[in-house]
């Protein structure tokens, strides 16, 4: 149970030694402050700890400088052997290691085969890259892993890495080491398809009577094919003389997406703040933030007269840039930098947006939309995007947040 990788590790020696101490075996309770005790009976003092737990499977690393005279080497044998542990000695070199900048790669999808990984560490080998470490972050509703990843061309990599996740049969997210655990603070998304599975627009088309002729606009708009402000307008004419009680109605038929309440709730536990920026209308978003307790919504806002829309809309447009420009402001606002704003949508009018922040994310979104975003999620469960955003399954769970 006891291994010595280095002959010129002692249990006694007349000289400081740096030495790594690896303790494996089946966790239980009370290991690791076993192992502290020993190690801190005998003066010697902790250089860096890394510990990891797989399956009941403890590996717990230290690197502990040995004060002259002490017999820690022997003290930590017979700590292993008392507690059933194997327990492995290497003399490293008293000089901390380098810590070469991070990044974090996040897998999502239904199923991550093993060849997911081989793809993904074989391109961290090639650019140089060093795995740092591999976390589970969920099992349901989709399966998602952590990846951490060190390397000094960082840049280099998270350029190959998307790349290459375009042939994965899962969603392949990878970010700078920071925005994704600490960072990111303020998250900004849109609506329709996004936040809730229907278009504002075509619900209150069909109280019109007008649906087919507001969806073929609709569709060609979220494509890139249509100016959104010239397609909204055209779109909104053709609900003119719809009564407002017309709006009740067409709120009653939204649909959250899956996964969209426990994504809010979550992000207000963790302390995030929240905004919804959408090309829709306020008489739903109002109500929609108020309901999910968001912090703050932006939408455009229909012109009523003597209780029927007019057919137009009032005030300034919510169009592509403007929920670009609202990214800064609400980032301003809030005291943060844009870096730490993460952008979710689905359609051309959100790519300034997903440009703006630090991290844009493509939720199940047109081709056009994917292939200009940091990264994309094709599953139909929003809260999903926790996972990219280092939120284990089990925090969720435990905090009745699901």
């Amino acid at each position: 149970m006891v291994r010595v990788n280095n002959p010129r590790v002692s249990p006694s020696t007349a000289s400081e030694q740096t030495i790594l101490v690896t303790i494996t075996g089946d966790d239980r309770p009370g290991i690791t402050a076993g192992a502290m005790d020993v190690i801190g009976s005998a003066g010697a003092a902790i250089e860096d700890v890394e510990q990891t737990l797989t399956r009941g499977k403890l590996s717990l690393s230290i690197v502990v400088r040995v004060p002259p005279g002490r017999d820690l080497v022997k003290e930590l044998l017979l700590y292993g052997w008392e507690q059933r542990m194997h327990v492995d000695f290497e003399i490293v070199d008293n000089a901390p290691t380098p810590r070469p900048p991070g990044l974090v790669i996040t897998l999502v999808g239904a199923e991550i085969h093993a060849l997911e990984f081989g793809a993904v560490a074989s391109m961290c080998a090639r650019t140089g890259g060093n795995i740092d470490r591999v976390t589970r972050l969920a099992r349901t509703p989709v399966m998602a892993y952590e990846i951490v990843v060190r390397t000094d061309r960082t840049d280099e990599l998270k350029r190959n890495l998307l790349l290459a996740g375009r042939d994965l049969r899962c969603d392949l997210s990878v970010v700078h080491e920071g925005l994704a655990q600490q960072g990111a603070r303020l998250i900004v998304m849109d609506v329709d398809s996004t936040l809730i599975q229907n278009e504002m627009i075509d619900l209150l088309a069909d109280q019109a009577g007008q649906g087919s002729e507001v969806a073929t606009v609709t569709n060609r708009a979220m494509a890139g094919e249509l100016d959104f402000e010239a397609s909204l307008i055209e779109r909104v004419a053709l609900l003119e003389g719809l009564p407002v009680t017309a709006i009740d109605r067409a709120r009653d038929r939204i649909k959250l997406t899956p996964g969209a309440s426990t994504f809010i709730r979550t992000l207000n536990a963790l302390g995030y703040r929240t905004a919804i920026v959408s090309g829709g209308f306020t008489a739903i978003t109002r109500s929609l933030a108020d309901d999910l307790g968001i912090d703050y919504a932006f939408a455009n806002t229909l012109e009523v007269e003597n209780d029927v829309l007019t057919g137009r809309v009032v005030g300034d447009l919510i169009d592509r840039e403007r929920k670009a420009e609202l990214v800064r402001e609400l980032a301003a606002k809030e005291g943060i930098a844009v870096e730490q704003v993460v952008a979710i949508g689905d359609g051309a009018n959100d790519l300034a947006m997903l440009e703006t922040a630090g991290l844009g994310i493509a939720f199940n979104a047109k081709q056009v939309v994917q292939d200009a975003a940091d990264t994309t999620l094709n599953v139909p469960y929003l809260d999903a995007i926790l996972f990219m955003l280092g939120v284990r399954r089990e925090y969720i769970e435990a905090a009745g947040l699901a």
